[in-house]
């Protein structure tokens, strides 16, 4: 494989500013109304951490068990075991474990909190509706989640997101400020009001730019970004037409997949995923590079 270069997007600057982002939102309603003290968010923050550090920990076993999926001999399934095994020797990584999940919906995701305890999700969906070629730089991109750590990237980002809300919630109901006469009650409420907002918005930005990066360093491995933009085209129709229903189970774990797997994805700002037009134009962009376009780097 070719000497890692960076992503000509620059995906892994624009993940560390939203991190930025996130923290000085945080940091900023803390200084605004906050008590004076670090004590109350240090405890919010060892809380949320925790909590999402359980979550992180059994990520594979909670995604899995939304999609009621069943792990596949390679017997049941050897084209993608074949593929898997192929990219991840590629790699130089562990081979995941493979599952199928048995619903219409055109999908595909993986997780786990490491390459040494991952699994990849293909739905029976999915694997009606591509061509083995299609299915490869499906699976190019999900073993990219997986070595891009994008499970822990998720996770952080997520608890950071819920730190503030609670945060928030706590000076909404609670107060601050060394004198709580100084703050304007309304600008306190709008505060705890438009801080969540904010950074739900910033995760969700992180999550596009995670599958952009996805997109890039999948095609990368397979060698055909062109073969990843024909696959999400025809999810981008598939989806739409076989929808997962709308639970919050499902909600949960739809921003592992590699496309929205609700019908009407939503407006650009609150999508967990980047328009398919502008993924499959980044693609068609790299093809146009020719064969030099560069390695994977991973995180």
């Amino acid at each position: 494989m070719s000497a890692p270069l960076s992503t000509r997007h620059n995906n892994g600057l624009k993940t560390a500013l939203l991190f930025g982002g996130m923290w000085a939102v945080l940091l900023g309603i803390w200084a605004l109304v906050g008590d004076g003290s670090a004590t109350l968010l240090v405890v919010f923050c060892a809380v949320g951490l925790f909590s999402t550090a359980l979550g992180y920990w059994n990520s594979a076993s909670i995604a899995l068990r939304s999609m009621q999926a069943r792990p596949v001999t390679e017997q049941e399934q050897p084209a993608m075991y074949r593929i898997v095994r192929e990219l991840s020797t590629q790699a130089n990584q562990p081979m995941p474990k493979l599952y199928v999940s048995p619903t219409a919906a055109p999908n595909a995701f993986a997780t786990g909190r490491n390459p040494q305890n991952a699994a990849v999700c293909c739905t029976e969906g999915i694997l009606r509706l591509l061509d083995e070629r299609e299915l490869r730089g499906v699976l190019g991109h999900e073993l990219m989640h997986v070595y891009n750590r994008d499970i822990l990237t998720a996770s952080v980002a997520s608890a950071i997101a819920g730190v503030i809300s609670t945060v928030a919630q706590f000076l909404m109901f609670f107060g601050g400020g060394r004198d709580r006469n100084s703050v304007n009650p309304l600008a306190g409420i709008l505060i705890a009001l438009l801080a969540p907002i904010a950074a739900s918005i910033i995760q969700l930005a992180i999550s596009r730019t995670r599958e952009f990066d996805a997109d890039e360093d999948g095609a990368r491995l397979t060698g055909d970004p062109l073969a990843l933009a024909s696959a999400l085209r025809k999810l981008e129709d598939g989806t739409q037409r076989a929808p997962l229903p709308d639970t919050p189970n499902l909600e949960n774990v739809s921003h592992l997949m590699i496309a929205n797997p609700f019908r009407g994805a939503g407006k650009r700002l609150m999508s967990t995923h980047p328009p398919m037009a502008e993924r499959v134009a980044r693609l068609e962009a790299m093809a146009g590079r020719g064969p030099g376009y560069g390695g994977v780097t991973y995180y």
